[in-house]
Formats: structure tokens, sequence, C-alpha cells
């Protein structure tokens, strides 16, 4: 289990220092099976070549009186001759250093270059309450002003009041750019001179998917007046290497999974556990279609189901009528059990996302948390098939986790690996709600709705004896980008349809009861709360399954 590390502090001249600790994976990383340009250190993006760089010295930090509240900015340190850098780094204080940025060099001499030195900085904010006390020096950002037709892919942060050197940074010519957005705000706070807001904000390509070509360079926006909405002056790398040499052949993808593949865990109280997609075809799920009333047998391979198209409501697969038959089926068959992987290029090729898919044959009802009482609900959010999935996003430029995406029902959350438990070397630990199998990085109870008034679905996950390792049980299905032939799709995987039909009880009805047998007082906004969570909490329609997914070619919903 990885554990996150603590900050100390140092003096340098008569100022407050931090002295960071860097994370690193549990086990070194490995030497992966040879071919292509995965793990090769560098990426060739047509004209540019990049390097990762997670090297840093320590700038200035937001807040270091109150030590873990804060953000601290970072520059990066040996960075190879002839590499220069395009941006500064930070990262909130509360976890152990874990970052990059992108160095960029040219590959040729291109006219006009692909790189040129600033012309000039604005100085966009420092901060006027702070004393040798609480930082090292002050924080200065600097915006570099680009010349014409070549745009900033990030900021420079000194502790001095002088401008930066012209050398210390380098623009880059526009259509070697893509547009970057804000991804979340880290820092906050408010100039009492100016008594304006000073935001600062990790950035991220606008576009991202499979077929997109905008390449994060791991840089920070900052402004004292953009407002949400509106578009952020500020850029990421665009990769022109239509090769994607850089992305894992079969053999290294097979590597990748076997040496990350996550161990999940469903709760020693789990009814409803996952199973293989052919167990679920072979003990009798039935296909059903629009105006029909008898369903089909599925064949085990799924060839007999309809095959493309989209949702649109003439097919979906139930569960055989038979009770004892549906009895077994809804509660899976964890020695079945596999995870279907989905290997894929992200940012721009960049990173590699590796998809895990996990099905159970049946979701279970949900629990009702309001306060300290719960209420095990009969029906509301039930429904047949259930897909999940965990992405591991791993590094093209070195083969290691870099982060991990935690499916949540119809959402989800990026954890960083700083916060994730491991095994068995770099295998992560996941976690399965009890009858939703949403998943969580560790045990507990989340809720689901309003976590300050305490009123929600309930999410309980635990270690327990079910569990299964994905490294082990897998079986990767789709790997477009080595094109036609190196992978066979399974025949399940082209089906687009429902895997559980449209419910025609009335799961609402249930809630609204539940909420006129609660005291008037919280009634209301107890309503207003559930009205805002998913409709797939409510049974009201079978999923959809990987493919059909916003994922599958788009990036992860969060």
């Amino acid at each position: 289990m990885s554990v996150c590390g603590c900050l100390s502090w140092s003096r340098l001249n008569d100022a407050v220092v931090p002295v960071i600790e860097s994370f690193s994976l549990p086990s070194p990383i490995p030497q992966w099976p040879p071919g292509h340009g995965f793990g090769s250190g560098t990426i060739n993006l047509g004209e540019l070549e990049v390097r990762e760089i997670n090297k840093f010295e320590f700038i200035w930090g937001s807040d270091i009186k109150n030590r873990r509240k804060g953000v601290n900015f970072f520059k990066p340190v040996d960075i190879p001759v002839g590499f220069f850098c395009l941006g500064h780094y930070c990262q909130p204080d509360r976890t152990p250093l874990h970052g990059f940025v992108l160095v960029a060099r040219e590959l040729t001499r291109p006219e006009p270059p692909a790189l040129l030195k600033p012309i000039d900085y604005s100085l966009i904010w420092c901060p006027d309450n702070w004393t040798e006390e609480n930082v090292h020096g002050h924080g200065y950002f600097w915006l570099p002003t680009a010349p014409d037709g070549y745009k900033a892919l990030g900021f420079i942060v000194t502790n001095k009041p002088a401008k930066p050197s012209l050398d210390d940074i380098r623009c880059v010519r526009e259509d070697l750019t893509e547009v970057c957005e804000p991804q979340r705000i880290i820092l906050s706070t408010h100039s009492k001179a100016s008594n304006s807001p000073f935001n600062v904000w990790k950035i991220r390509p606008r576009n991202r998917g499979v077929h997109e070509k905008g390449v994060s360079v791991g840089t920070f926006f900052c402004s004292c007046i953009w407002s949400p909405g509106e578009d952020i002056n500020m850029s990421c790398l665009k990769n022109l290497n239509p090769s994607l040499n850089l992305m894992p052949n079969l053999n290294q993808a097979h590597a990748l999974v076997k040496y990350y593949g996550p161990r999940m865990y469903f709760h020693p109280d789990e009814v409803y556990l996952p199973s293989s997609v052919s167990w679920f075809f072979e003990n009798g799920a039935l296909l059903y279609k629009k105006g029909e009333l008898e369903g089909q047998q599925i064949d085990p391979t799924g060839s007999n189901l309809p095959k493309g198209g989209c949702n649109d409501g003439e097919y979906w697969i139930d569960l055989p009528k038979d009770h004892s038959t549906e009895k077994k089926i809804k509660k899976g068959n964890l020695e079945s059990a596999k995870v279907y992987v989905h290997v894929k290029p992200a940012l721009g090729g960049a990173f590699t996302d590796i998809q895990v898919w996990v099905f159970c044959p049946f979701n279970g009802p949900g629990c009702l948390k309001i306060g300290l009482m719960n209420y095990q609900l009969s029906r509301v959010g039930q429904h047949v098939g259930d897909w999940e999935h965990v992405t591991l996003r791993i590094s093209n430029f070195t083969g290691e986790l870099w982060s991990v995406y935690l499916s949540q029902h119809s959402a989800g959350v990026w954890v960083d690996p700083a916060e994730l438990e491991f095994v068995e070397g770099n295998k992560t630990i996941v976690y399965a709600s009890r009858n939703g199998h949403a998943n969580y990085p560790h045990p507990g109870d989340v809720l689901q709705g309003s976590g300050s008034l305490r009123i929600g679905i309930r999410n309980t996950v635990a270690f327990s004896d079910y569990y299964f390792d994905s490294s082990q049980s897998y079986e990767i299905v789709a790997t477009e980008y080595l094109g036609d032939g190196v992978v066979n799709e399974p025949c399940w995987l082209q089906y687009m349809r429902k895997w559980g039909p449209t419910t025609v009880h009335d799961s609402r009805a249930e809630m609204t009861r539940t909420l006129n047998r609660l005291p008037e007082s919280i009634r209301y906004t107890a309503k207003i709360v559930f009205d805002k969570l998913p409709n797939e909490l409510y049974g009201e329609d079978g999923p959809t399954g990987p493919k059909e997914k916003s994922s599958w070619f788009g990036d992860e919903k969060c």
C-alpha cells in the first residue's frame, strides 16, 4: 500500500523552503518487451521532439505557513542539451511531488522556426500580503509575450521581482499547437491591494479522444480576470506524426496489463458478483426484439446478436423467465469472471489508456442514507446487465502508470497513484461498491448526493474474499490503433443495444414513499438531492455495452 509523504521544512538564506517528498511507484518500472518507440523516453511529434521532465526545483509556495493547504510551484531541471522549457509546473502541497512538464527541441530547421524565444513578459500577479516569515521570497507569475504567429504554452514563476531571462522559455509556432481548457482549479486567493481574485488551474487539451492530436504539456494557467466560459490564452502541443509508433505493440500491451492490472475487491455481503460474458450467455440470457414476445437464446460468443447500428430500442437483453435460472444468473459467477481490455491512444498519443471493463449480470438496489439512518431500497437502482470500468493511463515516454480512472455509475474520477493502494508491486487495488459496483480507491462509505447534507445513495466498499486479479483474468478485445486483424474483436462487442430491458416498475414511487416518511424539516431538501441523481439509479434503462460508451473513442467523464 502506498503512503503519502509529509512536507518538512528547512531554511535557505533565512527563508523557509519546503523539503518535498517525491512520489514513486512501489516497484521499479520493468524493461518492456522490444518494439516501436514505446518507453523510449522521447516522442516525435513531427517537427518537434519532446521529452518528459519530472525533476523539479522548488520556486515558491502559496501558503507555506499552513503547509498542507497551499500550492507549490516548480521549474523543471536536468533538461537535456538542445531541449527547451515550455513552462513551469505546480501542484497542491498535500501530496508527494508527482507530475511532469514537456521540453521540446526542433527535429529539423524549419522556416519559420518551430520554437522562438518570447519577446517580453507580462507580470500577471504577485502576492501583496506575504512576508519572509511564511514564504520563500514572493511569488511572481510571468506570461511570455509570444512573437506573432507563436503561442505560449506555460507560465514562468520566480521569487524575485526581476523579469526572467528571455532564454528561460520557448514559444511554439501556432500551427504546431492546439487549444487548451481549464481542467480544475487548484488555487484561489485574493489580492487585498487590487481587490481582485487570483486563480490557478490545471489545463488539458480541449478536444480529447482517440483521434484528437492535442498533447498536454503539464503546465498550468493563471489569471486575475478570466471567467469560466471564456477562452484561455494558453495552448498545448499538437501531434502531427501519423505513425503512432510511440504506442505499445501487442506484446507490450499484454505486458502492461499483466504488470499493472488491478486487483478488484467486492463487498463481503455482495450478492450480485461479476461473470464472464460467455457465462452470462451460456446460462440463459435472452435476446428480445421489439414486437416479439419470446426471447432468443444467445450464442456463447454472441454471434447471433445484431451488430452495429445504434441504441435504437429495437433489441435488448433480458434474463430468462424461469425463476431459479434467473436467480442463478443474477448472482453472477466469480470463477468465470474476467476483464475485457481496450487499449487506445490518449492525449495525442503521449499516453496509452488501458480500459479494463467488468461485466456483472445484475445491478442490485441501492441504499438510501439520510443522516445516521439507512434505508435499504427494494427496487431503486436495480437493472439487468452492468458495465463498469477502470482506466490505467500509462506514459508512453517511460511506461509508468500515471493516473487511474475509476468509473462510478454514470460518471467517475481520475485518481493520482499517490492516493491509491497497491499490491504485488505496482498493481492497484480497486474496491467495488455493494450492489452497484461503482469503483473506489479505499474501503468505506461514499455518499452519492449531498455530502454536506448527508443525504443520498450510500456506496459501501470493503475488503473481502470476493476478488479477482485482472492482470491474470483478462482478454484484450480491441486495439484499433494497431490496425485490422491484430486483435479480433468478439462478436458481442459489436452489439450496440441495451444489455438490460427498460424497467416498467415505478421506482420513483418507492422513493416518494420513502420521502414521505421523513420529517417535514428535511423532506424538501432531500427531494432536491434525489432529483439530481442519475436516472440509472431509478432503474429506468438498461445500460449499453462498452463500445457504445462515449469514453470508448473519447476521454473519460470527469
